[in-house]
């Protein structure tokens, strides 16, 4: 947690990953983002993955050092009270349909400054999830060996539409600071992937080429990168994008002559060539595979530590939680026990590091309805006796009542 943000109040009316998380990370640079959800929990207030009791330590992490108000959305008091906090803050994130009570063009209709960032699957409105986004860009039929396509497990879409989310919550602010001028960012899930598979040079390369990209496996594309099994079984990761880490990768494994009648042989150089190195894979491998193959990975990884070469063995997520490097003592983590689950482990906070800043430890999620009394005071100037009168007639409610 840093104060980058502080004196920003960031409305947020949203569920699942993208949204969410872009209110996370403004949270986690000192933003006031105050979540509002329906009474008793939104759409992912369960999602897994979900303690015994039936907590999802999914939702837990994702809002993080926000405030919860909860209100009866199906009930139109409920919603109108939603209305005026976003126009009483200005700043809006959320992933409600472009149209209905959360429209741009509605709420702007009392604060022409609004600033409304909605996060969304297809840019006509129609829906979209990552896991449906990424199988339309065609990265499934990409990944793994083939002939079957390969969804990967992480919502990268998500992810990266809400951090640019983020990103354009406060461009549209900074216009606004410019010009006085108010507008709606709209964000499609299908937008930013598509994009950044142009930004990457993927639509380029399949037009140029006329075909797609071969599946390579655990290749990596264009560059000497593979993974390689130990003599002792262990299944690791080496990756060369520098010629010093092609020099001291030969030296390490002493191929340095075997390579050089390859290079001899083919007429070719590696020495500055990630794409020879690539396109000549087919003779490189089999000699390192061999190689690597008789020495044990301890003895590998201390050398190719001491010499900068990049490495990592594959591990599952239960083996980087309990990596020390990774989390026990990474600064981004903060020993957590106050959780709404009631569940202790290290929660991260701003994964950035503000080397003039201090950083401040990772905050609790909410519970649904927690700063509902607090929030409608504050940012509405409700009576105690008018937030009193709403929670009995159902239409907000405090600390999940």
């Amino acid at each position: 947690m840093y104060q980058l943000l502080s004196g920003l109040t960031v409305i947020e009316a949203a569920s699942f990953i993208a949204s969410p998380s872009a209110g996370l990370y403004c949270a986690q640079m000192g933003a006031d983002v105050i979540r509002v959800d329906q009474i008793g929990g939104g759409p992912d207030f369960h999602r897994w993955p979900v303690t015994d009791g039936g907590d999802s330590l999914y939702w837990e992490n994702l809002n993080r050092a926000k405030r919860s108000v909860a209100l009866d959305l199906g009930n139109e008091e409920g919603r109108a009270i939603l209305q005026e906090l976003v126009r009483a803050t200005g700043q809006f994130i959320t992933n409600f349909p472009t149209d209905g009570f959360l429209s741009h063009e509605r709420l702007a209709q009392a604060r022409p400054d609004l600033v409304t960032v909605r996060v969304m699957g297809w840019a006509d409105g129609s829906p979209a999830l990552d896991y449906t986004v990424n199988n339309a860009v065609g990265y499934p039929m990409m990944t793994g060996p083939g002939p079957e396509p390969v969804n990967h497990v992480l919502p990268a879409w998500d992810l990266l539409s809400g951090a640019y989310a983020a990103f354009a919550l406060l461009a549209a602010m900074r216009r606004r600071e410019q010009t006085g001028q108010g507008g709606e960012v709209r964000i499609p899930l299908s937008d930013v992937a598509i994009g950044t598979a142009a930004n990457l040079g993927g639509i380029a390369e399949v037009l140029y080429n006329g075909a797609n990209r071969e599946r390579l496996g655990n290749t990596v594309y264009g560059l000497f990168g593979r993974d390689f099994v130990t003599a002792d079984g262990v299944r690791t990761m080496i990756v060369v994008v520098t010629p010093r880490q092609w020099r001291n990768l030969l030296d390490v494994l002493n191929l340095a002559t075997e390579v050089a009648r390859i290079e001899q042989a083919r007429g070719t150089s590696f020495a500055t060539d990630d794409g020879a190195r690539f396109t000549h894979r087919d003779a490189l491998y089999p000699l390192f595979e061999r190689t690597i193959a008789m020495r044990d990975h301890a003895d590998l990884a201390a050398a190719f530590d001491a010499n900068g070469i990049v490495h990592s063995p594959y591990r599952t997520m239960l083996d980087a939680a309990n990596d020390p490097r990774l989390v026990a003592d990474n600064p981004i983590f903060s020993a957590f026990a106050a959780n709404p689950s009631d569940v202790a482990y290290p929660a991260a906070g701003a994964f950035a590091t503000v080397p003039d800043a201090e950083r401040q430890p990772a905050q609790a999620a909410p519970r649904n309805g927690e700063h509902t009394e607090q929030v409608l005071a504050e940012v509405l100037g409700l009576s105690s006796g008018a937030i009193g009168d709403l929670i009995d007639r159902g239409i907000a409610a405090s600390s999940g009542g």
